[in-house]
């Protein structure tokens, strides 16, 4: 299967631009070209209320759609490696699952690396499901209608807390996640270079999240694929959305693998021609909102009252 030629189009544009390899670039001048990429025109979904505020610690954006509560609640953690990104740069995505799915929608400025390594993230968002679980009511929303979820490093925390926090969330949302911290599935070398991530770039961001400290790859709050078959079982249901030109498509797929191989319900879904961050680009790739609308359907599916 070719490459979506919407996509494709995207990769001609990153090459016309002739960026630095990301990975030769600061931390700081990294986050400034993803800043300086955001299209200022871009159409975005209208939701009822967006509030800035800080829970437990964390700063965080309130997204609140139509209609009265109380709402289910989405838990959002953006991606960018855990180097780059922001829950601003998150917002056009988080505004149309907000909309999508009828979800009060908590989108996280959690820590960043290098400045705030491992496990910062982690408890970041931690302490955020810990609040949501007896607090939720005060958004708007029911702690009995959580869920958690997150694209590429945001999917790698939003597993983490599903294997931490038993029985907190009714559904955790995988977007291209990142799961397996030792890059040693075929895909990490097949599709290394020339599909926006890369695999330089993915030991870039590793660096920085992990470099210095004495920990193992292995760890399940590092690599949430590595958790036992115990803990595995008492995750909620998973909807996992992966992408075919990605060097973490192989660690999705695993990771849907052994979750139903442990008796968890998942919802899979392939998008075989895309590359990964087509998710939050819809006015280009118009395959993003088709993912959205699965992501919604499947919240509205798992979290019905």
């Amino acid at each position: 299967m070719a490459v979506d030629p919407s996509a494709q189009g995207v990769l001609d544009l990153f090459e016309a631009l002739e960026i630095p390899a990301f990975e030769s670039m600061t931390p700081e001048e990294c986050r400034n070209v993803f800043e300086e990429l955001r299209d200022p025109n871009a159409v975005v979904a209208e939701v009822a209320k967006v509030e800035e505020r800080e829970i437990a610690g964390v700063p965080v954006r309130v997204y609140t759609p139509e209609g009265t509560g109380p709402k289910p609640v989405l838990q959002w953690m953006h991606g960018g490696g855990w180097v780059i990104g922001s829950a601003e740069r998150a917002d056009p995505t988080v505004r149309e699952l907000c909309s999508r799915s009828g979800c009060v929608v908590v989108s996280l400025d959690y820590r960043l690396a290098p400045e705030s390594q491992f496990p910062a993230a982690v408890e970041d968002a931690s302490a955020v499901a810990d609040w949501l679980a007896v607090n939720a009511v005060e958004i708007g929303g029911s702690p009995a209608l959580l869920a958690v979820g997150g694209d590429s490093a945001g999917g790698n925390l939003a597993a983490v807390i599903s294997q931490m926090r038993p029985g907190v969330f009714g559904l955790q949302v995988l977007i291209y996640p990142s799961l397996d911290m030792t890059f040693s599935f075929p895909s990490i070398d097949t599709y290394a270079e020339g599909f926006l991530l890369t695999k330089a770039w993915m030991l870039w961001f590793r660096d920085h999240y992990l470099g210095g400290l004495d920990v193992d790859l292995k760890d399940p709050q590092i690599s949430p694929l590595y958790a036992s078959d115990p803990v595995l079982s008492t995750c909620p249901p998973a909807f996992v959305l992966t992408t075919g030109y990605d060097p973490l498509q192989d660690e999705g797929l695993a990771y849907a693998d052994k979750l139903e191989a442990n008796g968890v319900a998942v919802q899979h879904v392939h998008f075989g021609d895309q590359i990964h961050g087509f998710y939050g680009m819809p006015q280009a790739i118009p395959a993003a909102l088709q993912a959205l609308d699965a992501t919604a359907q499947a919240l509205r599916g798992e979290l019905a009252s």
